[in-house]
């Protein structure tokens, strides 16, 4: 099997809640609060640990929040290196409104990752020499430059890992033109880095495929939402779409899925079984309620359903 790791530089403490209805000036009872560490690259380590592959978590945290997200990747087994931050690890909230069934989402500010943290972390990847996949997911807080997911795609081909992004913006452009292994634009993402206004689904191979030729890529995973996902290469592509399921949270299903086909390249399984992990992962974790992930005798249900 081969050994993961992945980078959040923006790390969260995601906390849900369900509330009967959303109602101003007033105080509303919440039920007990789900507790949970996320962020993208955290997101993506969590569901690969739970399927059994191995893997590593690296990301900042700082503060008395920073100390309990460590504890909770700890309780969940998840091996991590946690590089001190100065600033806190910022928190999140999902609350769930039962009276319309309609789900709230507050993101709190990032707070600053000075240099030197983010340069440790950087060394961190640098000295990791057995690694086989490298995943940089999710946002950039202040602080990083936009070329950071550019440095390290330099450093993955150095270590001879493969490089796997999953970001959006400047970084995501940076790191496309650096090269990558695998990138996971959504059908948005994907017409910016190719300047077009109005992507249709129908278009999307085609233009997967001319961002392929154009650039150092080799794989490119395009999630359609609830049209499931498409998987692209150069000479291969594959859409599935998702088993319909009660969903209760669209909360860290990218991640899972992402999570999914790592799991499945590391364990040398087809690109089309990939993608099956992947949408099994994802959908998954859509049957959750807030911020909760994916159990792994669920997406081993799904599986079944997707290889009929």
């Amino acid at each position: 099997m081969s050994k993961i790791i992945t980078i959040t530089f923006n790390p969260s403490i995601d906390k849900s809640a369900s509330i009967s209805a959303m109602q101003p000036d007033i105080k509303m009872h919440c039920s007990a609060a789900n507790i949970e560490p996320g962020g993208g690259g955290i997101n993506v380590a969590r569901v690969i640990s739970r399927l059994g592959g191995d893997v590593k978590a690296i990301f900042p945290s700082g503060g008395y929040t920073g100390m309990f997200f460590n504890h909770l990747l700890e309780n969940e087994k998840v091996p991590f290196v946690s590089i001190q931050s100065k600033n806190e690890t910022r928190e999140n909230f999902v609350i769930l409104d039962e009276s319309t069934n309609k789900q709230f989402r507050f993101g709190m500010p990032s707070n600053e990752i000075f240099e030197n943290e983010w340069k440790d972390c950087l060394k961190t990847i640098e000295n990791s020499k057995d690694v086989d996949y490298i995943i940089a997911s999710g946002s950039l807080p202040p602080g990083i430059p936009n070329d950071i997911y550019a440095k390290l795609s330099k450093t993955a081909k150095s270590n001879n890992a493969k490089f796997i992004v999953d970001t959006s913006g400047e970084a995501l452009k940076q790191a496309v033109r650096e090269g990558v292994y695998l990138l996971k634009p959504n059908l948005e993402e994907l017409a910016i880095l190719l300047d077009i206004k109005d992507l249709k689904i129908e278009n999307v191979e085609n233009v997967a495929k001319e961002l392929i030729q154009k650039n150092n890529c080799e794989i490119i995973l395009v999630s359609l939402g609830a049209y499931g996902a498409m998987l692209i290469t150069k000479d291969e592509s594959y859409t599935i779409k998702p088993p319909k399921v009660k969903v209760k949270s669209t909360v860290g299903a990218g991640d899972s899925m992402v999570a999914g086909i790592v799991f499945g390249l590391s364990n040398n399984l087809s690109l089309q079984e990939c993608l099956q992990y992947g949408i099994a992962c994802g959908t998954a974790t859509t049957m959750n309620l807030g911020s909760a992930l994916c159990e792994k005798k669920d997406v081993e249900k799904l599986l079944k359903l997707l290889k009929k």
